[in-house]
């Protein structure tokens, strides 16, 4: 049975990628807070991965690291800490956490890692300028980290755009709103948390053993297409 290293399983997309693989696969959870879903498979750490040290886990085939920030404000009202900030969840989270897990990684069964950007990172939006600016980070990095561990370990992201999650709340508060989201959309949606573990679990698998270094656009057509 294959071992995956779920950062921030409890909520949103980390919580469908758990409840997607853990009737399949040994899954660690690390979050600040302990899933509701209990099973045999699923092992939860309490940490928070920035302040405290992850714990040691031997066996790794996957490292999945779902942190993330929405932090939209117009440039005039964002402050150096917002950029520090959402650096800090976004990246630096992601890079402890590899460095940490690498060594069993490249150990493991059909190794890889699964980072998460953005949408913003293609398409210019307003607001957007702290985290377009950490998830394009998280895109170089995927390059980078593809490069140095191939041919062991395969590394690639999603890069999403709204979710129908918690922390995009504030983006679909109301029926007006969730409306005018869903017709920004050429594919007239957003999606679905489901929807993105799927990807998941299509690269983690081995019919995806020929992909790494690659940016996987989860846009809707918001990106690809102009209608």
């Amino acid at each position: 049975m294959k071992h995956l290293v779920i950062i921030g399983g409890s909520k949103g997309i980390g919580k469908a990628i758990t409840e997607t693989f853990v009737n399949t696969h040994k899954i660690s959870n690390i979050s600040r807070t302990a899933p509701e879903l209990t099973h045999p498979n699923l092992a939860h750490y309490t940490c928070d991965v920035l302040n405290e040290d992850l714990p040691d886990i031997p066996k790794v085939d996957t490292l999945i690291y779902c942190p993330g920030s929405i932090n939209l404000k117009p440039l005039g009202r964002l402050k150096l800490e917002d950029f520090r900030e959402d650096f800090e969840v976004n990246v630096i989270g992601a890079v402890k956490s590899i460095q940490k897990y690498i060594e069993p990684l490249k150990k493991g069964q059909n190794p890889s890692i699964i980072l998460f950007s953005t949408v913003a990172t293609k398409l210019g939006m307003p607001f957007h300028a702290s985290v377009a600016a950490s998830k394009s980070a998280i895109e170089g990095l995927v390059k980078s980290i593809g490069a140095e561990l191939a041919p062991t370990v395969r590394i690639n992201a999603i890069a999403t755009t709204v979710k129908d999650t918690t922390l995009a709340s504030k983006l679909l508060r109301n029926e007006k709103m969730i409306e005018n989201m869903t017709q920004r959309h050429p594919l007239k949606k957003f999606l679905n948390p489901q929807e993105v573990a799927d990807m998941v679990a299509f690269l983690t698998s081995s019919k995806a053993a020929s992909i790494s270094g690659q940016i996987f656009e989860m846009d809707c057509g918001i990106v690809s297409f102009k209608l």
